[in-house]
């Protein structure tokens, strides 16, 4: 399955897998929307399978959010363990 990004009141929605299957093109698409905007929040409700490729990147992507002074936050069933994960 391929991953698929909405959005919707400011939130994206995914609905796949992030993993290194999908990871470039959700890489390049939160990398362009992390250039354009000042927050991106995420939802993984309907994510179904997030692997260590996955996890690295929101890693990367919460980090150069911060350092730009920015944000980049995951909501959703299974967020606090990626948070959990990345500590």
């Amino acid at each position: 399955m391929s991953l698929q990004i909405s959005k919707q009141n400011g939130i994206f929605y995914l609905d796949g897998r992030i993993n290194s299957k999908t990871l470039k093109s959700f890489k390049t698409y939160f990398k362009y929307n992390l250039s354009q905007s000042k927050k991106i929040i995420i939802n993984i409700d309907n994510v179904l399978e997030i692997d260590r490729s996955g996890v690295d990147a929101i890693y990367n992507f919460i980090k150069k959010a911060i350092t730009k002074q920015k944000i980049f936050s995951v909501i959703g069933h299974g967020s606090k363990d990626i948070y959990d994960c990345i500590k």
